[in-house]
């Protein structure tokens, strides 16, 4: 049996994060990860290119995007927050750039840049790294750990960190296995759900579009027909439905309104707005103006391609009751106004989210009734920890969900300063 001041279980950003601060201060810290590699998850975010925080200045917009549970984060982002992320990182040789949506990346090396500076800076604190070991419980007498059971062997510690991370992507071994060590030490597990996820639609129709990449367009959520949340910005058809960023986003939101308070399903759609810049009136005006100008050689497929991307063409003739080969000249008011209004909002019935194979995050995790959110320490059991994605907290794609990781590993390190 090996004893260690501290130990931490899930060897991703979270656990990394808390075995430097720990050791930092002088503890014997070590790591167990049941991979055979650490970091394995972090090495998928972004496209392999690891948007590893954001430059949004403004702290409380920066809480705000976190689901309404954000608040949590004041504490620990106070200490580690994003400004800070970005000079520590700076500090240990991650150079980055700020790119697009203020998104933070290494300016070269991507995802393995990061992972290899954070193994470097374990490595020069003594971290004791056991890779290949899943631990299988802990043992927890009157509120307190006493022991790490792996296949084995026994680890005690003066306290366990638990940062295994959620559900999302279990290939990269995020199987959940944090919410039963809490659900262990008597903790509430929120419901769990894919989120960064793309959506399913009823209707098989996307598939005629898929890969077609919309941009500046707005995208709104109808719960039995009332607007909940809408987006502007990028989406995309699938064979199965539609993704992209704002629908990945809305993804986070969508179990608020998939049921009544009784239990009965909502009627969920979207409506897809093609021009959220342009009223119907105007819009109108430019359509009328098309048909004038290519008066008697116009034909409404023509008329479309000069307001659809090319690859939506084929979709939009598909849902449109026009015929494709009419002679514009012969349009009549109402079709002109049935075109029109296709144009802002073609809806789609939402048939739930994709699978957990496909989801950048979780959302749901260890209640945060249940954490203090300046230590990470559990209110239920005097020396254990929760940090990164198993907590319930989540947050749009742009580096928001790492920041988590950074902040509450870096607290949850931090308890015995």
């Amino acid at each position: 049996m090996e004893n260690f001041d501290t130990l931490i279980i899930g060897g991703g950003p979270a656990g990394l994060m808390a075995a430097i601060r720990a050791s930092s201060l002088g503890q014997n810290v070590a790591i167990i990860e049941k991979n055979h590699s650490l970091g394995s998850k972090l090495l998928l975010s972004g496209k392999g290119r690891c948007n590893f925080t954001n430059a949004e200045s403004d702290i409380d917009a920066f809480i705000s995007r976190y689901r309404g549970s954000g608040k949590f984060l004041y504490s620990s982002f106070s200490r580690f927050g994003p400004l800070r992320t970005r000079e520590w990182f700076s500090h240990i040789g991650v150079k980055w750039d700020e790119e697009r949506g203020r998104r933070i990346f290494p300016r070269e090396g991507g995802s393995q840049r990061v992972l290899d500076a954070l193994l470097m800076q374990c490595r020069k604190n003594g971290v004791k790294i056991m890779r290949s070991t899943p631990v299988k419980a802990l043992k927890i007498r009157g509120g307190h750990v006493e022991f790490a059971l792996t296949e084995n062997d026994e680890y005690t510690a003066g306290k366990y960190i638990i940062t295994t991370g959620g559900k999302s992507y279990p290939a990269t071994g995020s199987t959940g296995d944090g919410y039963e060590f809490a659900r262990q030490a008597g903790h509430t597990i929120t419901a769990l759900y894919p989120a960064l996820v793309p959506v399913r639609t009823r209707e098989t129709w996307p598939k005629i579009a898929s890969g077609c990449d919309l941009r500046n367009v707005r995208v709104t959520v109808l719960a039995d027909g009332e607007n909940v949340a809408e987006r502007f910005g990028e989406m995309e058809f699938t064979n199965f439905g539609v993704s992209g960023p704002i629908v990945m986003d809305l993804s986070r939101y969508l179990p608020d309104w998939m049921t009544h308070d009784d239990g009965t399903e909502t009627e969920l759609q979207f409506s897809l707005d093609m021009k959220p810049t342009l009223s119907p009136e105007i819009l109108t005006e430019r359509i009328r103006r098309d048909i004038t100008k290519h008066s008697g050689h116009g034909r409404f497929s023509g008329l479309i391609r000069s307001l659809v991307p090319a690859k939506m063409l084929a979709l939009f003739l598909e849902l449109s009751d026009v015929p494709h080969d009419k002679p514009t000249d012969y349009m009549s008011d109402e079709e002109i106004a049935d075109t029109v209004s296709l144009l802002k909002d073609i809806r789609m019935n939402i048939n739930g989210l994709w699978g957990w194979n496909n989801a950048m995050v979780t959302r749901g995790g260890v209640s945060l009734k249940e954490i203090d959110p300046s230590t990470m320490r559990s209110k239920l059991c005097d020396n254990l920890y929760f940090a990164g994605e198993v907590l319930d907290l989540d947050g749009p794609s742009g580096g928001f969900n790492l920041q988590v990781c950074w902040s509450t590993g870096y607290a949850a390190g931090s308890v015995n300063e």
